[in-house]
């Protein structure tokens, strides 16, 4: 594990591989940390990857934050400082990760190849089921995202115990910011601005992020793919990683053909 000093605290962060073409820099969603990528990392033979914590998340430090554009604005920073230090030229954010990634390539100056929105959207409200559950019982709202078709479809159990544990370990707190900054994203009239290749890949069964949330992503994106990954759910890349790589392997083909 390496970690990056900016903006007073530490960001921490997992690099592997030395294949050609970009470095892609991997996001996790709301109450996750780089753990969630570790398939991914398998395909560093073919490119270099690095997935970093959000502050506040797993091995990076927090940061205090009102939920909504002030605590996306920090996780950009996050991001943005995590790339600058390895080089990294595409990101790759899923649910919360994705709005992240979004709001780098609208209102940073950084220089990016590519952009992979995974289980994400241009909006991403939340239910108020799960608002109030995030407030009174975070054991119910655990429950809650583990219902079928939502973060998974159909992953072996030790998954998503897996799972259970690595949110119960972020925490309520940091959970319900995370979610409630999602419920706040909102970019539907900026997707014209965004001005790199991109690939929106989305879990057959995601109720979270449905499948048209990643349509209207394609269709308003003026360079943009459309991927479906059979037999998932929101954590497609844990879930069905061999097809996820292969879709992320087949859009850096086409942002960098030494790739």
């Amino acid at each position: 594990m390496q970690r990056v000093t900016h903006h007073g605290r530490g960001t921490a962060y997992r690099a592997s591989g030395r294949g050609g073409g970009p470095g892609v820099c991997f996001i996790h969603g709301s109450g996750g940390t780089k753990g969630v990528w570790k398939a991914q990392a398998r395909a560093s033979d073919r490119f270099r990857t690095v997935a970093l914590d959000l502050s506040g998340h797993g091995d990076s430090d927090d940061v205090d934050t009102a939920a909504g554009t002030e605590t996306l604005a920090a996780y950009a920073d996050d991001v943005v400082a995590v790339a600058a230090a390895t080089g990294a030229t595409v990101l790759c954010g899923n649910s919360l990760g994705g709005a992240v990634a979004l709001r780098v390539a609208l209102d940073r100056d950084y220089a990016l190849d590519g952009l992979v929105l995974a289980g994400t959207g241009a909006t991403l409200g939340v239910t108020p089921e799960l608002l109030d559950a995030l407030s009174t019982d975070f054991d119910r709202a655990i429950d809650y995202l583990h219902e079928p078709d939502r973060l998974f479809h159909d992953a072996p159990p030790e998954y998503v115990e897996r799972s259970r544990i690595a949110m119960r370990e972020c925490g309520r707190e940091v959970t319900e910011r995370d979610f409630r900054t999602c419920h706040t994203f909102d970019v539907r009239e900026r997707l014209g601005e965004v001005a790199v290749p991109s690939l929106a890949v989305v879990g057959e069964h995601d109720a979270l992020t449905p499948p048209a949330s990643h349509e209207y992503l394609a269709d308003r994106i003026d360079d943009c793919e459309y991927a479906v990954i059979d037999a998932a759910a929101h954590l497609a890349m844990l879930e069905r990683p061999a097809a996820f790589n292969a879709a992320l392997s087949t859009f850096l083909a086409r942002v960098h053909p030494s790739a």
